[in-house]
């Protein structure tokens, strides 16, 4: 099997001499974060394919525009501008909606799925992609590793190979697919004369591993070295891409001869940047950096801004003492209104969405505080705008409280007063949360049509926030209306990045509508992604389970037991997989450790009867599946069932009222149910079975055996 390359070499040109013998074409590009930060190296990449997709097949790269888009906005240029939505179009102090490190996997995906594609069109063509060079993976910001680590996954070396270049100092996520998909090449030491300049080291963007260069550089005066990066840096803003402006810009700025003014402005934009596209780990380091550069006395305002975006980032990966800690910090620095009702909002955030175990009172109690600094603001407009960002928050902690009510009318008052004093296109982005909240809310509340016209007007106000198409989606599948949900479910797929949990929502629902190989398609395509994903692998288990075909199933329910070995549903798949080979004992152990996890589990009781049915212990049958009706209700399947075990254990009785109960019902298996109580009734000596018998012979149900049984009756 053709696997991958690591080179492995502890100077670029030790590594070069190893990368630069690899046969054929090649797209050779550098990693190193220090140039553009998140996504350097795709970048480059997709600046050399995407031009060629675009001229032979632009349907590939229009469907992957968003994508695409997001990891190289310069391609805009020859692909066109993403599609606008009221984040994009909302200026940066209106923005209410931010992304994380999850939205960004996301789309690493979906360019990772566009390369694919592309490289078998390529084949099909009869031609062959240029192998890809990664170098100074070790350099590489956390996303672009992670980009990586998925396209060697996901992509095998026969498809399109791949060669990385690092020191072998590789972060976790890209160090176990180096080590799962790669084979490793150690590259010798190159003897050579290093001969660079500090001007040159500069010009790298800090980026060369010459340590003359580093060593001329080092030896210059203070003065000496800010003008390099002052020069470097007028040169970068000339022009900036996204990319520079994160990275190389910031570099240079904190370098040059305006440390704190220039440095600051540059961290700002860098911030904002990546916080609007979800690079939560450089927020992070540049929201440090940025605390470091500006005086917190001569500059309270920046100082606070970046805190506040640091803070947000930190909660995002569940960094809780560091958060509060943050917010400590801005609350004895300044006794101003802003700073003491945005921290107390960030504390309720905390107690009610983060923390475990969750403390919503204590969250009400920051967030009443913050509630009552918004009131009390002096400027009409300011008070205006976050009396109702507090009320949409205190909304939050009602409902985690379980106060629904509560929460819809906070959240409708928050929505009425921005209605009545503002402009239509003004806060929009914010406004259209206050609405999703509302939808939600009365959702939750069972008032389904009110909730349907709420995402209805979202859509057709932000389309290409897919996340309300996949509400409406969900009001269709309890509504019955099942063309409609699907309607939005492809509509969402088309126009959004390819989120999971859609493709997973989308494949239950074609798996309820017996669209089993589109169902599987899905589930195929979620698994392709996320292959630890438990949830898509249990549902692709019971679906193949239900096809019959055994061995898939068995082995999705496995790994993902694996992965969740307490999960009664993968264990109740698996039982029920030995109950179709008849393996009754393994049945009955498998079904009963999923009892033993969740005794209020319907399928693993009715299972458990079966078992134990087929075992000779109809009082356990009978037992499992009385809890089992108490679980689900009078159902017609489970009657019949506990009716034959009954009739097992020797209770007629008991067993006919199981069975005149379930006939009387809709949807109940007539024929089934008339040969079972036959059989009681004769057991019983009633002259009443052979009126059950012919039915059973009109309906085609055991006609060899209903034969035998009339002949009896005469």
């Amino acid at each position: 099997m053709i696997r991958h390359t690591h080179v492995v070499g502890a100077r670029t040109r030790d590594r070069a001499a190893v990368l630069d013998r690899a046969s054929g074409a090649r797209i050779a590009v550098r990693c190193h974060r220090g140039l553009r930060g998140p996504y350097t190296g795709v970048d480059t990449l997709l600046a050399r394919v995407v031009p060629d997709a675009q001229r032979r097949w632009p349907d590939l790269v229009a469907h992957h525009r968003l994508e695409l888009l997001d990891c190289a906005p310069e391609l805009s240029a020859v692909i066109g501008p993403p599609p606008a939505t009221l984040a994009s179009e909302s200026v940066f102090e209106e923005r209410t909606r931010w992304y994380n490190q999850v939205m960004v996997r996301c789309m690493s995906h979906s360019v990772v799925t566009f390369l694919r594609a592309y490289a078998r069109l390529v084949a099909a063509a009869g031609e062959s992609v240029p192998t890809i060079v990664f170098d100074e993976m070790h350099d590489a910001d956390v996303t672009t590793q992670e980009f990586v680590a998925l396209l060697l996954r996901r992509v095998d070396a026969e498809t399109w190979p791949v060669v990385l270049g690092s020191t072998g100092n590789l972060g976790p996520i890209l160090a176990d697919a180096v080590s799962a998909y790669a084979d490793e090449v150690t590259a010798s030491a190159v003897p050579g004369t290093d001969s660079g300049t500090a001007a040159d080291y500069v010009d790298s963007d800090g980026t060369i591993d010459d340590p003359v260069a580093l060593a001329a550089y080092q030896a210059l005066d203070p003065d000496g070295r800010a003008t390099l990066h002052d020069r470097r840096a007028d040169e970068l803003a000339d022009h900036p891409t996204r990319g520079v402006q994160i990275a190389a810009l910031p570099f240079h700025r904190e370098r040059g001869s305006d440390p704190t003014h220039a440095s600051a402005a540059a961290v700002m934009t860098a911030i904002q940047l990546c916080t609007t596209v979800g690079f939560s780990e450089m927020v992070i380091e540049l929201g440090e950096r940025g605390r470091a550069l500006i005086d917190p006395v001569e500059d309270p305002e920046s100082y606070r801004k970046i805190t506040n975006m640091l803070i947000t980032e930190v909660l995002s990966f569940k960094r809780f003492e560091y958060a509060m800690e943050l917010c400590s910090d801005l609350r004895r620095r300044y006794a101003l209104p802003l700073v003491h009702m945005t921290t107390s909002y960030f504390m309720a955030m905390m107690y009610t969405r983060f923390t475990e175990p969750r403390d919503h009172e204590k969250a009400m109690e920051w967030q009443n505080n913050a509630s009552v600094i918004a009131a009390g603001l002096p400027d009409r407009r300011q008070r205006l705008i976050l009396e109702g960002f507090q009320e949409n928050a205190m909304a939050l902690v009602e409902m985690h409280r379980g106060n629904l009510a509560t929460a819809l009318e906070l959240v409708h008052s928050a929505m009425t007063r921005l209605d009545d004093e503002l402009g239509p296109q003004e806060w929009a982005l914010h406004r259209s949360q206050l609405l999703y909240n509302r939808a939600r809310l009365l959702s939750a509340l069972g008032r389904k049509d009110e909730a349907y016209e709420d995402f209805s007007v979202l859509i057709e106000l932000d389309p290409y926030y897919t996340d309300y198409l996949c509400e409406r989606a969900k009001i269709h599948r309890r509504r019955g209306e099942f063309d409609e949900a699907l309607a939005d479910y492809d509509r969402a797929v088309e126009l959004g990045p390819p989120f999971p949990e859609l493709f997973h929502n989308r494949g239950a629902l074609l798996a309820e509508l017996d669209d089993v190989d589109a169902a599987l398609a899905d589930f195929d395509l979620v698994l392709d992604m996320e292959p630890d994903d438990v949830e898509t692998r249990l549902s692709r288990a019971e679906l193949r389970l239900a096809c019959g075909d055994r061995d898939d199933a068995r082995a999705d329910a496995e790994m993902a037991l694996a992965l969740r070995p307490d999960e009664p549903r993968l264990l109740c798949v698996l039982g029920m997989i030995e109950l179709e080979e008849e393996n009754w004992t393994a049945a009955l152990a498998r079904l009963d450790a999923a009892v033993a996890l969740d005794p209020r589990y319907p399928a693993a009781l009715i299972n458990r009867a079966v078992a134990s049915y087929q075992l000779d212990e109809p009082a356990a049958a009978v037992d499992d599946l009385t809890a089992a009706l108490a679980l689900v209700g009078q159902d017609p399947d489970v009657l019949l069932n506990r009716g034959m075990a009954w009739a097992a254990a020797g209770d007629v009785e008991s067993a006919l009222s199981d069975f005149d109960a379930a006939l009387a019902m809709p949807d109940a298996d007539e024929g089934e149910l008339r040969y079972q109580r036959a059989r009681c009734q004769l057991l019983a000596g009633s002259d009443d079975a052979a009126q059950d018998l012919r039915e059973c012979l009109r309906l085609g149900v055991h006609t060899d055996e209903i034969e035998r049984l009339l002949a009896g009756v005469a």
